[in-house]
């Protein structure tokens, strides 16, 4: 009876050993194909972990106070032309190459 509630408590104990085991008989079948995998890519893996690398470092030393304050007119009438404006023929980007004297 001793020996059973042992057991009960350690359940837990002998399931996470059960994963370990599983987990690493799997990574011992499965390492060679994923070595190879890796030699193979490994330009890759390395060329976008630097460019990750680099957007994060960007990200972190520029900061958005040094940017030049916009005129908020020119970005609605661009966000207008881009949207949908472009098919009105007032649009001030197409009258300004529609009116070239010869």
């Amino acid at each position: 009876m001793e020996i059973s509630q042992t057991l009960l408590k350690l359940r837990y104990h002998f399931l996470a050993l059960l994963l370990f085991c599983i987990t690493l008989f799997t990574l011992i079948l499965v390492a060679p194909r994923f070595i190879t995998l890796f030699t193979y890519f490994w330009p890759l893996f390395v060329s976008t972990a630097i460019v990750l690398a680099l957007v994060f470092i960007f990200a972190r030393t520029s900061s958005s106070s040094s940017l030049p304050d916009t005129d908020s007119s020119l970005d609605k009438t661009l966000l207008d032309y881009v949207a949908a404006g472009h098919l009105h023929d007032e649009s001030p980007f197409l009258t300004t190459h529609n009116n070239k004297s010869d």
